[in-house]
């Protein structure tokens, strides 16, 4: 991909921008914006601070959270993952280990970043950094309101995989983190 200031031009434009809706996780806004054709449209984008998501990896076992997800109104299986709120300004290390802790207890001794991703750019602004952590011990978890009902369950990695494949976990993040693993332990390999 070729630098920023080699690419071609947006094709599309903002025009106008409005907050539609505003707390201290998310901002909604509809922009109205003027495509490269010639037409105008509005545009709905959710605006989120950054996140983390984390592989807790013990030898051949890893550690995942079992949640209830409103949006979805269903339990999910997913690793450990969460987002800054509005005004927060630790780094993704410190958001991770925050994050690992407070749903699973864990400390690790070693993080190792492994990239960020976008997680749904379609509508959503927020990347997501992606930490492997190793030499976990127990510290005690602290779980937000929203945590209220989390589980935490330890499996080993062929069972992890095979629910992802057999469509159990379904969580997209999961999923993409698991591959940037996959690409980085194939890599020092």
């Amino acid at each position: 991909m070729p630098p920023r200031d080699q690419q071609e031009a947006p094709s599309i434009t903002t025009l106008a921008s409005r907050e539609v809706y505003h707390n201290r996780w998310m901002r909604v806004r509809e922009d109205e914006i003027l495509r490269s054709n010639g037409q105008r449209g509005i545009y709905g984008v959710v605006d989120k601070p950054d996140s983390a998501i984390i592989l807790p990896v013990d030898g051949d076992h890893i550690w995942l959270v079992e949640q209830f997800r409103y949006t979805i109104q269903e339990r999910a299986l997913e690793l450990p993952q969460g987002s800054w709120e509005e005004d927060s300004a630790e780094s993704p290390e410190e958001l991770a280990r925050g994050e690992l802790q407070e749903e699973t207890g864990l400390h690790a001794a070693t993080m190792t970043f492994l990239g960020t991703l976008w997680i749904a750019y379609g509508f959503l602004r927020q990347q997501q950094h992606v930490f492997l952590a190793t030499g976990l011990s127990p510290v005690g978890n602290d779980p937000d309101a929203e945590e209220h009902d989390l589980i935490l369950h330890s499996m080993s990695i062929a069972e992890f995989e095979q629910r992802m494949l057999d469509g159990r976990i379904r969580d997209n993040c999961t999923l993409a983190a698991w591959a940037l693993y996959r690409m980085h332990r194939e890599r020092r390999s």
